[in-house]
C-alpha cells in the first residue's frame, strides 16, 4: 500500500515553470482531485478506496506529451483508502496556448479515471449497517 501524502503542488508547477522548453509555455492548467463527502447519486460518502496501474499513467503522460503544443505533463497520486477532503489526483499540463493545454488536461485526466485507476467509494450506511 502506497502511504497517502500532501501533494506539494506548487513543488510540481515549479518543475513546468523550469522545464528547458518553458519559453514556448504560455499556460499552465491544473486538475485536484480531492475526494468529496457525497457520491454521483448523492449518497454520503466517508471515504475511497483507490488504486492506480502506474504503467498505464506514464503511457498516458507520454501520449499527451506528442499532443500539438503541450510542454510537459506532470501527475501525483494518492492510493490506498482516503477520506473525505484527501487529495487524490494532481496533473499539471503545460504548453503553448489554452486551447491545447485545456484539451490536453481534460483529455489526461479522463483517461487516467477511465483507464488507470479503480476507486470504490466508502458509504456511511454500510459502515452504520455494520455498526448495528
Amino acid at each position: 500500500m502506497i502511504k497517502k501524502h500532501k501533494i506539494d503542488i506548487n513543488r510540481l508547477l515549479e518543475k513546468v515553470r523550469t522545464h528547458p522548453d518553458s519559453n514556448k509555455m504560455g499556460m499552465i492548467a491544473s486538475h485536484l482531485g480531492i475526494v468529496r463527502g457525497s457520491s454521483r447519486d448523492n449518497r454520503e460518502v466517508i471515504g475511497v478506496e483507490v488504486d492506480y496501474d502506474l504503467k498505464t499513467i506514464n503511457d498516458i503522460i507520454q501520449n499527451i506529451k506528442i499532443l500539438p503544443g503541450i510542454i510537459e505533463v506532470l501527475v501525483d497520486i494518492n492510493e490506498g483508502r482516503l477520506e473525505v477532503g484527501d487529495e487524490m489526483l494532481f496533473v499539471a499540463v503545460g504548453g503553448d496556448i489554452r486551447e491545447n493545454v485545456f484539451n490536453a488536461l481534460m483529455k489526461t485526466v479522463d483517461l487516467i479515471k477511465r483507464t488507470a485507476s479503480h476507486k470504490k467509494e466508502i458509504f456511511v450506511d454500510q459502515i452504520e449497517g455494520r455498526l448495528k
